[in-house]
Formats: structure tokens, C-alpha cells, sequence
């Protein structure tokens, strides 16, 4: 596994399969393939990939301490950028078809509606973390500010189910989001148990 995470082509490969789902958004949306509401459609499947990049990032860390994949942290990066890459379009089609990119009403949408601000809120979050997810900005952070900020990961998963939630409380439809939910406590659970068994160790030594 080592030699296959390291290989020249595996990051290459990795974007291409990233880049796979808007692809394919983007074939279904020219050939009338989203069905009767094709803009709703479109809008909720890149809000979906977002949630699922977003997993993969949080997943980076503990299959790489488990399974001792080192080389698995090189695609971690990547990763995050493409978590704001589908977050952006799921903005931009929101943006689009549902406000035709009217700013007056999407701030007005912002305000009365929670699960809008909510996930503007995680956007402008994501915002931040994509800025300074280069080296130049890690130099001029420093790595303990820059390893802060960047741990808004976590607040913006938070969001992202409370987003969900919201969102699908008019249907009374939670299936997926208790799925979710219970994915990103066990990452973030798994995290705060580490945490928490390093701060024994370092008291007992």
C-alpha cells in the first residue's frame, strides 16, 4: 500500500477521481438527467459530495495512525481544497438557481433562514482554512497559529450536520443525517480519546 500511496501517479489519479462527481453533475445537467427539478438537484448532490469530501478529510488521520499508512497524509491537502471546491459550487448553485445571484435577497435569505447561516457560516470558514492551506502561509502563521486555525475543521463539520439537519427538518427526512452525524462523532470522538490518552501519558512521565 506504501508503494501505491507514494507512486508519481497516485495524487494525479486521486484528483481525477475527486473531479469524478462535478463531472458527472455536469454530463447529468446537459442531457436532462437530474429529473423533474434539476436546479434542487443539482444544489443538494454537490452539498452531498461536500459531505462526503468532508469525511474523507476527517478519515485521513485516524486510517493513517490504525492501519500505518503514513503516505496517506499527502492526500490530506488535496482533499480539504476539494471540500471547498464542492462547497463553493453548492454556494454558486444556490446563488444561482435558486436566488439568480440577487445579493439583496440572498443576504435577506441569510438572515431568515438559520440553515442558511449556518452554512455561510462553515463556508467563510472553509474560506479561511483554503487561503492558508499553502506553505507560504504556514511560514507565516507559524505552525502552532496555522495547526489552530486549521482545527475549524471540526466546527465546520459540526455546521455542515446542523446545515443538513435544518435543511431536511421541513420533511422530517433524518435518515442520512443521523448517518452523518454518527460518522463525524466517531472521527471527532476518535480525536478527543487521543487527545485525551496523550494528556494521561504526559502526566505520568
Amino acid at each position: 500500500m506504501h508503494r501505491i500511496l507514494t507512486h508519481v501517479a497516485a495524487k494525479p489519479a486521486a484528483f481525477v477521481l475527486a473531479c469524478l462527481p462535478v463531472a458527472w453533475l455536469l454530463w447529468a445537467a446537459l442531457t436532462d438527467q437530474l429529473g423533474a427539478n434539476p436546479a434542487e438537484a443539482l444544489i443538494r448532490s454537490l452539498g452531498d459530495w461536500s459531505l462526503r469530501f468532508l469525511v474523507l478529510v476527517l478519515a485521513v488521520t485516524p486510517l493513517r495512525e490504525l492501519t500505518g499508512w503514513v503516505a496517506l497524509a499527502r492526500f490530506r491537502r488535496m482533499l480539504g481544497l476539494f471540500v471547498f471546491f464542492y462547497v463553493s459550487l453548492h454556494l454558486l448553485a444556490y446563488a444561482w438557481f435558486d436566488m439568480g445571484f440577487d445579493l439583496a435577497a440572498i443576504v435577506l435569505d441569510v438572515i431568515k433562514r438559520p440553515f442558511i447561516l449556518v452554512g455561510m457560516t462553515g463556508f467563510v470558514l472553509l474560506l479561511v482554512m483554503a487561503a492558508t492551506s499553502f506553505n507560504r502561509a504556514i511560514r507565516a502563521l507559524g505552525a502552532r497559529r496555522w495547526q489552530l486555525l486549521h482545527r475549524s475543521v471540526y466546527l465546520v463539520a459540526t455546521l455542515a450536520v446542523l446545515h443538513f439537519f435544518w435543511m431536511r427538518s421541513g420533511k422530517n427526512d433524518f435518515d442520512e443525517v443521523a448517518v452523518y452525524a454518527a460518522i463525524f462523532a466517531v472521527l471527532l470522538g476518535w480525536r478527543l480519546w487521543r487527545r485525551l490518552q496523550g494528556s494521561r501519558l504526559s502526566k505520568r512521565s
